[in-house]
């Protein structure tokens, strides 16, 4: 979800969208979600990263990463929900 948010919030000065799921214990990697920002898409295209690209093989993750996005909690021995925040001024 985090991921698909990218190209529609480039711009926005005031929205924030946090998608997360879990603790991240449960899937293959140690995150349990991603932040985006109006920012997002011109930081990645800044490191040659196409959120398109990403989407198409299901990888956030790596989409997320080299820009300090991802929302890492370490284990917190949950499993409640997944959880979809949409911060707007």
């Amino acid at each position: 979800m985090a991921l698909g948010a990218v190209a529609g919030l480039a711009g926005l000065a005031d929205v924030l969208v946090l998608a997360a799921a879990t603790d991240g214990g449960d899937g293959p990697t140690d995150a349990a979600g991603a932040w985006v920002d109006g920012t997002s898409l011109a930081r990645a295209a800044a490191r040659g990263l196409a959120p398109g690209t990403f989407l198409a093989s299901n990888d956030s993750y790596h989409f997320f990463a080299p820009l300090g996005d991802l929302l890492v909690t370490g284990p917190t021995l949950t499993n409640v929900n997944d959880l979809m925040f949409v911060y707007a001024l």
